[in-house]
């Protein structure tokens, strides 16, 4: 059951540059249906190990499997069309599309179409429906003609939420989601995450640590490249370790 259970797994992982370990024997146990946290002082790693996840950067040592499968040395393309989907803190991808057009791209790009900009706009209309549907799901109906680049800027994190959901993952890794964010936003994506976390898998790196207790399941610590604790934020945060990893470097 504990293997079914399982979404992602990292067992292992490690990443040395030019001497400097970044990353070192991390495992990493994700559950299907859950929000995982991924937090950590600065320098901690975290960002590191989702790239070495989705194969931004290739693992010095370790496995990675999602759903069962051994995924190290996949492209990361190849993760995306199986179901783990990273998404970045650069939002929009075509500032001057608006809103609706640039989820229909990530939508074309589902299909494999994406850059067959001479498909005839009676096909690129189909998608417009879902597209709109996505729009409304992350609360940007009232923007979908807008253009990008003029979205509130905590509005353009949900366009982001909204790209990554066209490509329809299973697993969603977010990438300090409420960064920059005022307490209105951060109110609203958290609530967001939490709506779309009903029918998949969602792990985060961020620093947000009322965020962090509020909607985690489970929470993996990471300083300098390892794992200090892992567990539900009420036993993580009285750990002493992580206490002190905290209060002596800072929040960062």
């Amino acid at each position: 059951m504990a293997e079914q259970e399982t979404i992602l797994e990292a067992t292992g992982l490690t990443k040395e540059f030019k001497g400097f370990v970044a990353v070192k024997n991390v495992d990493l146990r994700v559950r299907r249906h859950t929000i995982h946290a991924l937090i950590g002082p600065n320098g901690a790693g975290k960002t590191t190990c989702f790239n070495l996840l989705t194969h931004f950067l290739s693992p010095t040592a370790g496995r990675i499997h999602f759903n069962g499968r051994d995924i190290t040395g996949s492209s990361p393309a190849a993760i995306a069309r199986m179901g783990l989907v990273r998404s970045f803190q650069i939002s929009a991808v075509f500032p001057h599309l608006s809103v609706r057009e640039n989820v229909r791209v990530a939508l074309q790009r589902k299909l494999g179409i994406s850059f067959q900009f001479w498909r005839s706009e009676a096909v690129l209309d189909k998608l417009n429906a879902r597209a709109l549907e996505l729009v409304e799901a992350v609360g940007l109906g009232a923007f979908a003609e807008l253009a990008a680049v003029e979205l509130p800027y905590g509005r353009k994190r949900a366009l982001e939420i909204a790209t990554t959901l066209a490509l329809e993952p299973e697993m969603m890794l977010l990438d300090e989601p409420m960064a920059g964010l005022g307490q209105e936003d951060i109110k609203r994506i958290a609530a967001l995450i939490r709506e779309v976390a009903k029918d998949r898998t969602v792990l985060m790196v961020e620093h947000n640590m009322s965020v962090v207790a509020d909607l985690s399941d489970t929470i993996t610590v990471l300083a300098r490249g390892e794992v200090l604790a892992e567990g539900p934020y009420a036993t993580v945060s009285k750990h002493p370790s992580v206490i002190e990893a905290y209060v002596g470097t800072g929040h960062g």
